[in-house]
């Protein structure tokens, strides 16, 4: 029983998500040009949450399920202006090594890295990167994209 109503649950939430990405694009939101952010997240109800704070904050979310997507979509684009990484996720490598990568290939990219279960330093990261446990509190990290990337 339990599995039904989770699974309805999940289906609604997804059918939500869906209806508000229809609604954005039937309305002609935002036709303008706004930064790429690529959010990197492996539990699809955690990522859906994290794209809709990236576009409420005005930038146009990128998604990815774990690393070696986001390294795909990072080499294949040019536009990435940060990546919004969970830190743990399977694949071949976390969210803490793609953050690492990314900050020495793409120095440029801003990165802010999320964990239910660890706490991080500032040392523990890239330089100019920042770190947040979830829960997410969605007006803080609305702040924190549109000061990281310089719009708003």
């Amino acid at each position: 029983m339990f599995a039904a109503i989770s699974s309805t649950w999940h289906g609604l939430i997804f059918w939500l998500h869906l209806l508000k990405r229809q609604v954005i694009v039937a309305l002609g939101q935002p036709p303008a040009y706004s930064p790429a952010v690529l959010v990197v997240e492996d539990e699809m109800m955690l990522r859906m949450r994290a794209l809709d704070i990236v576009e409420d904050a005005g930038f146009t979310p990128i998604e990815a399920i774990n690393a070696d997507e986001a390294f795909a979509i990072l080499e294949a684009r040019s536009d990435i202006a940060l990546l919004f990484t969970d830190i743990q996720m399977p694949g071949s490598m976390d969210g803490l090594k793609l953050a690492r990568a990314v900050h020495a290939r793409w120095p440029t990219i801003r990165i802010i890295l999320v964990s239910g279960q660890l706490k991080l330093s500032q040392s523990d990261i890239p330089t100019n990167s920042r770190f947040f446990g979830k829960p997410l509190e969605a007006k803080q990290m609305i702040a924190e994209l549109r000061e990281m990337i310089g719009h708003g």
